[in-house]
């Protein structure tokens, strides 16, 4: 594996880390605690806690299983109740996303499937106060519209996607550089725009 293919391997794995620290932390603090709880509707509060704590994770595994590895079987596609699966997996306990649901396909290849995944979790970070995130599939477009009282996208991300420049991955840019790599492999572009104020778009349109 070239040198280059590691870093970027590694800088995934840092994201990925990133995100798993808060609720795998939680699961370590509430057995702390639990351990020296004696008060029995506090000791169900902190299981009620560390059970929540223990999904969050594993539904964002899930999630990177899907968007980063090899996850969906051996076949050529990923099922797209699957993907949307996943998806909600990310939002659970957010309740201050609402997910739109419009793909008309049963299936799609893997790349593209992990092109709308990681487009996804990068539309979700930018509802900083929740909002609205509605995603379409219609053969080879993938749209995903977010929109919120207050939307946040770092420059040098979206530079990322849509290659406005050529500054190599760091671990904030990783997952749009993933994305912008596998769109470019199948002979696409990501396009991101200001359609209105509170409101972003994301899209591809992958050659049949």
């Amino acid at each position: 594996m070239a040198e280059t293919s590691i870093e970027f391997a590694s800088l995934l794995c840092s994201r990925l880390c990133h995100d798993l620290l808060s609720p795998v932390g939680a699961i370590n603090n509430g057995i702390e605690m639990l351990a020296d709880e004696d008060d029995p509707s506090m000791r169900a509060r902190w299981l009620e806690l560390l059970a929540e704590s223990a999904r969050t994770s594993a539904e964002k595994l899930k999630f990177f299983r899907l968007a980063f590895g090899a996850g969906g079987g051996f076949g050529e596609t990923i099922d797209t109740n699957e993907i949307r699966k996943a998806i909600e997996g990310l939002l659970f306990g957010n309740s201050k996303i609402v997910l739109g649901w419009i793909v008309d396909v049963p299936a799609m290849p893997k790349n593209a499937a992990r092109i709308l995944l990681n487009l996804a979790m990068i539309a979700i970070d930018t509802l900083i106060r929740g909002g609205r995130l509605d995603i379409g599939v219609e053969g080879g477009e993938i749209v995903l519209r977010a929109e919120g009282g207050r939307l946040v996208l770092a420059d040098d991300i979206r530079a990322a996607l849509t290659g406005a420049d050529d500054q190599p991955p760091v671990s904030r840019t990783a997952q749009a550089w993933l994305a912008r790599t596998l769109a470019a492999g199948l002979g696409a572009r990501i396009a991101v725009g200001d359609a209105e104020p509170g409101v972003l778009l994301f899209g591809t349109v992958i050659p049949a």
